[in-house]
């Protein structure tokens, strides 16, 4: 039985990259060549959109001592002088304020691996 994801993102959308998950239990997405990071509820709708300068964002996380500060994270790679100029902060941090928090980070130990 095939299973219906429970997020669908439109073609010309832009691709789903980083991704992550605030205290409601909805589901935060970078897209890149969208312009947007998207909040989804977790039944799959769509509920917040919010736009960038620039096409390719890349991740986001939650941070801030109340981690309702979402960062986000974009790129530049591959673009032409041209995309560069039409958008200047490419490859920049951005930040916003969000009313639900996100979640901790958790801390892991791990042992007997190898360092590298």
């Amino acid at each position: 039985m095939i299973q219906k994801p429970p997020i669908e993102i439109e073609r010309g959308a832009g691709c789903p990259d980083g991704s992550t998950v605030d205290a409601d239990g909805c589901i935060w997405v970078a897209l890149y060549g969208g312009g947007a990071v998207r909040r989804y509820s977790p039944k799959g709708s769509l509920i917040a959109v919010v736009p960038l300068p620039c096409p390719n964002v890349t991740k986001l996380a939650f941070g801030g001592r109340d981690l309702k500060t979402a960062f986000v994270t974009t790129a530049r790679t591959g673009m032409t002088a041209e995309d560069l100029h039409a958008h200047p902060d490419a490859g920049g941090l951005f930040s916003f304020r969000v009313d639900v928090p996100g979640l901790p980070q958790q801390c892991a130990a791990i042992s007997g691996g190898r360092s590298v």
